[in-house]
């Protein structure tokens, strides 16, 4: 049975053949740069096109199901949508790639990680999982311990490693500078 990175790891070559970039978000993401944990689904921001989504369909091939329509709508729209990978019922999370300068910086800074040798994958940086997760934890009333410690584990892992200005910058930007000095002072307790 395939586990999730390989499963994410088709998605990502899927993405480059047809063109479409892309970085992987989420408890993944956020796996890879601080504590491992399980997760039950991908999540991955993708710059995809209407006119790209059947090729996307032939790429991925018959393992995974997409809705092709609801798809094709999503990337209109800019919005959001799920396809699954059958073989294991894994929920994978598309959010299209939006064009606000906070957007833009998040995609410009994903890395190349090598994940199996001569495997890669687009990831998200380290500063903009802490970024987007404390987002996701003021919008939802601060109420989810996985999110937070999600941050948590970034800054205790990658810490030293992290670009303070950059954070301080986009924290205070979005309006989550206040949650960013909390979950660093925690990070170090």
């Amino acid at each position: 049975m395939e586990n999730i990175l390989d499963v994410a790891l088709r998605l990502g070559s899927a993405f480059e053949r047809i063109g479409a970039g892309y970085f992987l978000g989420g408890s993944l993401a956020s796996s890879l740069q601080g504590e491992p944990r399980a997760t039950n689904d991908l999540d991955f921001v993708v710059d995809l096109r209407p006119d790209q989504v059947s090729a996307l369909v032939s790429a991925l091939g018959p393992d995974f199901e997409v809705d092709d329509e609801a798809l094709r709508e999503a990337a209109a729209q800019k919005s959001s949508w799920n396809i699954f990978y059958l073989p294991t019922a894994l929920k994978i999370d598309l959010f299209i790639r939006r064009s606000g300068p906070f957007d833009e910086e998040e995609f410009t800074r994903r890395r190349a990680i090598e994940i199996r040798p001569g495997h890669r994958l687009f990831v998200k940086s380290a500063e903009d999982t802490i970024l987007r997760k404390l987002l996701w934890f003021r919008s939802g009333g601060e109420l989810s311990s996985t999110q937070w410690r999600d941050v948590v584990q970034v800054f205790r892992i990658s810490g030293p490693e992290l670009d303070g200005d950059y954070l301080a910058r986009w924290s205070a930007a979005l309006g989550v500078d206040d949650l960013l000095e909390k979950a660093r002072r925690e990070s170090e307790d």
